[in-house]
């Protein structure tokens, strides 16, 4: 049922992406999208896994919680990932390697369609790589309980082809923001993990236009 999903992400990955477009509509408030001079001599570099499989009818993308006591971005909705260290041959493997450490994927059991636009997170000054992941069954799912809080196994069936957001106050180290993001039962989902889905989102509109 999903293989023309897999086909077609893979093609589209090859080809030019929304990028900067699709963040834009999920930006919060006051933060920028590109980087300075100024802003490379301390930025971090880092990747994450947007891991798909499907499971009955349904196609899902792995989620995770963060735990309270992360350095960044404490209780927050991320994909799996981290910062690339010294030691990672690439920023694909890193992506590969924060996976298996935080949620268990096992990285002989995916295949990687591609890649997305890199983003940058002014707040914590961290250049994301985004890759794509492809698994045919639902993964054996092992959390880190240092890292994760929960696993959550976000469908995308109701978000993949209209997209629908919402808007709230949220509390931050810095004082209230306003800000989009996509509702899941009781969490919100923002910021770059929301940017970065907003462009897996209208990736997948496109296929749908051409049907």
């Amino acid at each position: 049922m999903y293989s023309a999903v897999k086909k077609y992400l893979k093609e589209a990955l090859r080809g030019e992406l929304p990028g900067a477009e699709a963040h834009s509509k999920m930006l919060p408030p006051g933060r920028r999208l590109k980087t300075t001079e100024q802003d490379l001599l301390t930025t971090k570099l880092s990747s994450v896994l947007l891991l798909l499989f499907p499971e009955g009818d349904q196609l899902y993308i792995c989620l995770m919680k963060r735990t309270s006591t992360m350095k960044h971005h404490p209780g927050q909705i991320s994909f799996p990932g981290g910062k690339v260290e010294k030691d990672d041959v690439s920023a694909e493997m890193a992506a590969l390697r924060e996976a298996r450490e935080e949620v268990g994927i096992d990285p002989s059991s995916i295949e990687i369609l591609g890649k997305l636009s890199d983003i940058y997170v002014e707040v914590s000054q961290f250049h994301i790589q985004p890759f794509i992941a492809w698994a045919d069954q639902r993964p054996d799912f092992s959390l880190n309980s240092s890292e994760v809080e929960e696993l959550i196994l976000f469908p995308l069936n109701e978000f993949m082809y209209e997209a629908a957001f919402a808007e709230t106050e949220i509390q931050t180290f810095s004082g209230p923001l306003r800000v989009k993001y996509f509702p899941f039962k009781e969490e919100y989902i923002w910021g770059a993990t929301a940017m970065i889905l907003s462009e897996l989102f209208e990736i997948l509109k496109r296929q749908k236009s051409t049907q």
